[in-house]
């Protein structure tokens, strides 16, 4: 609910270091996605002195996406109960559980079960870490602080891919088991989200929370104020989580969210992914496996970046639209890469450069786009006595689409062809678009109460009133 003044000074500073920290899990989180590719062909070929077969390393890899659908709902609660900051710091030790577990795996199984518990603590930071940055930022950076998550996953990625290349399975696995503790001893230090604080009647640390994060110089006043003013309002009018789920507020930012969501895994970017390794050894780059999966992350690094320097300037609909267009037409290029060659291979034999800037193309446009904005618009649409329940819902439909997709494609390529199969993930991202031009709200530079506001319908009421709906 931060309205930010322009009155009094405000120091932005402390809000970038505090949404930085909190980003620290979406880095950890990162590596945690980013382990399969390198892991997978050491594994498979004995490195840990068990078999692991193909079929296996699949269900390890997909563990991961269970854990995150199981778990994103109760964190919901937890967060709402314990708060923010807590939460996050307690998602530490399944993290290190889990990492401790698939360093010192003896079998299968427990590599399974490892994957499963790190994807719990993932899938709570992908709803708890936009949660908090987008209730410690003022609405003038908040699109810039709030995609710090995608950049820190994609960074993530990234990190483990380059020590990949160098380390074998069990001492990469060892630093990213320290990631998460590197996190907690940072994050420890920053502040809990004044919104949570003022909800459990401690106004006077909700006080302290806005000045570390805008500066002793800035007048809170006005900010504590309407923080207090949506408690009490919410207070006044106690619902149930079923009932505040069916306002009609509720049900649109629901729906935008998960609209979103399911165009962000539906638009084939782990189809893409898993292609890459195989588009850069058709194209005869020259350039090995390990290399093209950096040079990938490279990409997707530097396209995140770009979008959180210019959320904020060019707005959250731009971005999204710009994303689904040109990624349609990069994946309808690959499709017609992958039907000629599967019709007749020597008829790519001088087209190795159409999957590969395609591919290029389509990472840069996702990275800027459908990557970050969807957990950054999650949020931003609730209203607070439901934000932890209804991101929650969207955090799953998240990682379930993630699971079928990873599980699925295989079996799709099969039985549609891998042309056929790039030009469905085509058609869906371009109902994407549609969907973004006529359902998807612009939320840059307005208030939370304001966006909530705008989804009522009430552009002209002001602010303190949005929370009785």
């Amino acid at each position: 609910m931060v309205l930010g003044s322009t009155e009094s000074p405000s120091r932005t500073f402390p809000q970038y270091v505090a949404a930085l920290a909190a980003a620290g899990g979406a880095f950890a989180a990162g590596s945690l996605l980013g382990w399969t590719s390198p892991a997978q062909t050491p594994l498979t070929n004995g490195e840990y002195g068990f078999p692991v077969s193909k079929a296996a390393f699949s269900w390890i890899g997909s563990a991961m996406t269970l854990g995150a659908a199981c778990v994103c709902i109760p964190i919901g609660f937890l967060i709402n109960f314990i708060g923010r900051k807590l939460t996050m710091l307690l998602l530490v030790l399944p993290f290190t559980v889990g990492w401790a577990m698939l360093i010192w795996a003896q079998n299968v199984e427990m590599m399974y079960a490892a994957r499963f518990i790190l994807g719990i603590s993932g899938g709570a930071f992908c709803v708890t870490a936009p949660m908090y940055t987008g209730e410690i930022a003022q609405k003038e950076i908040r699109g810039t602080l709030g995609s710090f998550f995608q950049l820190m996953i994609t960074a993530g990625i990234l990190f483990v891919y380059a020590i990949g290349a160098g380390l074998d399975v069990f001492w990469m696995s060892v630093v990213c088991g320290i990631l998460p503790l590197v996190f907690g001893a940072i994050f420890v230090f920053m502040p809990e989200s004044p919104t949570y604080l003022v909800s459990k009647d401690k106004n006077e640390g909700a006080i302290k929370s806005i000045q570390w994060l805008r500066g002793e110089e800035y007048d809170y006043k006005m900010e504590i104020e309407e923080l207090k003013e949506t408690e009490r309002k919410i207070k006044e009018n106690p619902v149930s989580v079923g009932t505040a789920l069916m306002r009609p507020v509720t049900l649109k930012a629901l729906s935008i969210s998960l609209g979103l969501m399911f165009f962000q895994q539906l638009c084939g970017i782990n189809a893409v992914i898993f292609y890459s390794t195989d588009i850069f050894v058709d194209a005869n780059t020259g350039i090995n496996a390990n290399l093209s999966t950096i040079v990938v992350g490279i990409m997707q690094v530097i396209a995140t970046f770009v979008s959180v320097m210019v959320v904020d300037k060019l707005g959250r609909r731009l971005l999204l639209l710009a994303s689904a267009c040109v990624m349609a037409l990069s994946t309808i290029a690959m499709g017609i890469y992958f039907y000629m060659q599967e019709k007749d291979a020597s008829s790519v034999d001088n087209l190795g450069w159409l999957p590969v800037s395609s591919l290029c193309v389509f990472i840069i446009m996702f990275s800027i786009g459908f990557g970050p904005v969807p957990w950054l618009m999650m949020g931003e649409l609730f209203s607070s006595d439901i934000k932890g329940v209804a991101g929650s819902i969207a955090g799953t439909s998240n990682w379930v689409l993630a699971f079928i997709v990873t599980k699925t494609f295989e079996d799709l390529k099969g039985a549609l062809g891998a042309g056929p199969t790039f030009w469905l993930f085509a058609g869906i991202t371009i109902v994407g678009a549609i969907f973004v031009f006529f359902f998807v709200p612009e939320t840059k530079g307005k208030s939370l109460n304001e966006i909530q506001r705008e989804l009522a319908g009430n552009r002209n009421e002001q602010p303190s009133s949005i929370n009785a709906l």
